[in-house]
C-alpha cells in the first residue's frame, strides 16, 4: 500500500512522512479514528514507508512530498500481505471453520485475502461477514499476546525491523491488555508496534498512556458525498445502495415525527422494519441521520440552508427549528452511541427504541 493509493488525508500523510525522514519514529503509536477515514491503509502505507529501501521524494508541486518506491523487496512483499516481519493481529471468534479457541494465527491468510480484496478499507463488520463470524463479537485471545510476545524474542527474519500492527484494540479486553503493557513499555530492538482503533474510549489507561497517538480526521480534500460525512467506505456504499439511501429520508421523516407523538404502537412498528434492515444499513441510516442533524444546526445558527430534501416540505422547514446548541451535543452523542453499539452486535430492537426515547426528550427540550 502506497500512500498515493489513499483516498485524501494529503495533509496528514505529508506529516507523517516528515516524522519517518527526521527518524523520530516512535516505538509504539496508535492510528485513531473511523476506518472509512483511511485508517488503517494509511497504517499499512507507514509501515511499507518505514521499510521501504528507496523512498521517494518529490518537488514542492505535487500534494505528496514522499512516498515509498513499490518496487523494492520490502514493498513488494508488504503490498502482497507476505513480509515475513510485518504481523496483524486482529478479533477472532468461533466459525463453522473455526469451532474452537479462535485466534488470529488460524484466520490470518484469510484476513489478509480480505484485506487486499478491499484495498484496506474495512470494517469490524465486514470482518465478521467475510469470516462466517455472523452475529458474534469477536475479541483478541491470551494466544495472540503470547505469539506476540515470542515473535518479538526472536530475531527479525530479513535482520531489519519487526512491526506488529494490531487493528480494532479496543476488542482487547484488560487480560489481553495487560499481557502487552511490557512490551510497550520495554520493546524489543528494531520493534514497531502499531494500534489501528476507531475508538480509545475501551482500551486501558495504561495502554493509552504508553503509545503515541495520530488521530486520522474525516477526509475532507477529496469530494464525497455530503452523507458520507468524510467517510470514504461510508461513500461508496451510498454509491452502491443509491434506492435504500431515498428509503432513508422517508423512515427519517417518520422517525422525528413519532418522536413527537410517542405513540407506543406506530413507534414499536417503526422499530420493528428498522431492526429487520440489517446492522450494515442500520450504520448507513444513523450516518444519514447524524449529517441531516449536523445541516439543521447550520441552518438554526445561520451559517447556511439545511437543504434537507426529504421530498416533504413542511417536514424540511420545520425540522431543523428542532436542533439548536443546546440539544446538539446531547443528540450527536446518543446517535455515536447507538452507531458503535450496532458495531458491536446490540440487540438492534433495544437499542432503536432506547434511542427513540433519548432522541424524543432531546428534541423536545431544544
Amino acid at each position: 500500500m502506497q500512500f498515493k493509493d489513499i483516498v485524501g488525508q494529503r495533509v496528514l500523510i505529508n506529516r507523517l512522512t516528515e516524522v519517518i525522514d527526521s527518524g523520530r519514529v516512535s516505538h509504539a503509536q496508535m492510528l485513531l479514528g473511523s476506518m472509512g477515514y483511511g485508517t488503517l491503509a494509511i497504517a499499512v502505507a507507514y509501515v511499507q514507508y518505514v521499510m521501504c529501501e528507496h523512498r521517494q521524494h518529490f518537488d514542492a508541486g505535487n500534494e505528496l512530498r514522499a512516498d515509498s518506491c513499490g518496487e523494492c523487496p520490502n514493498c513488494k512483499k508488504i503490498q502482497s500481505m507476505m513480509h515475513p516481519d510485518v504481523h496483524f493481529f486482529f478479533p477472532t471468534t468461533t466459525t463453522g471453520r473455526v469451532k474452537k479457541d479462535p485466534c488470529a494465527s488460524l484466520f490470518r491468510e484469510e484476513f489478509h485475502q480480505f484485506l487486499l480484496e478491499n484495498k484496506f478499507y474495512v470494517t469490524m463488520n465486514d470482518w465478521y461477514l467475510y469470516s462466517g463470524a455472523e452475529n458474534k463479537q469477536g475479541s483478541y485471545r491470551v494466544l495472540d499476546t503470547d505469539e506476540m510476545i515470542h515473535s518479538m524474542a526472536m530475531k527479525s527474519y530479513e535482520g531489519g525491523k519487526k512491526v506488529y500492527l494490531l487493528w480494532i484494540p479496543e476488542l482487547m479486553g484488560t487480560k489481553v491488555s495487560n499481557e502487552l503493557l511490557k512490551s510497550l513499555e520495554e520493546p524489543y530492538e528494531d520493534t514497531l508496534i502499531m494500534l489501528v482503533a476507531e475508538t480509545s474510549d475501551n482500551l486501558l489507561s495504561t495502554v493509552r498512556s504508553r503509545v503515541q497517538t495520530m488521530r486520522v480526521p474525516r477526509i475532507t480534500d477529496v469530494e464525497l458525498p455530503d452523507e458520507a460525512d468524510g467517510d470514504y467506505i461510508t461513500a461508496c456504499r451510498i454509491a452502491d445502495s443509491y434506492q435504500d439511501f431515498e428509503e432513508f429520508k422517508c423512515k427519517f421523516v417518520d422517525w422525528m415525527r413519532l418522536l413527537f407523538k410517542l405513540n407506543m404502537e406506530p413507534l414499536g412498528k417503526w422499530v420493528d422494519a428498522i431492526a429487520s434492515i440489517g446492522r450494515e444499513k442500520q450504520k448507513l441510516f444513523l450516518k444519514y441521520t447524524m449529517d441531516t442533524v449536523g445541516r439543521c444546526l447550520m441552518q438554526t445558527t445561520g451559517a447556511k440552508p439545511a437543504d434537507l430534501k426529504t421530498g416533504d416540505e413542511r417536514f424540511n422547514t420545520m425540522f431543523p427549528q428542532m436542533i439548536t446548541v443546546r440539544n446538539v451535543s446531547n443528540i450527536y452523542e446518543a446517535l455515536n452511541e447507538a452507531y458503535y453499539s450496532v458495531e458491536r452486535n446490540a440487540n438492534p430492537k433495544v437499542l432503536f427504541m432506547h434511542l427513540s426515547f433519548q432522541l424524543s426528550k432531546y428534541i423536545k427540550n431544544r
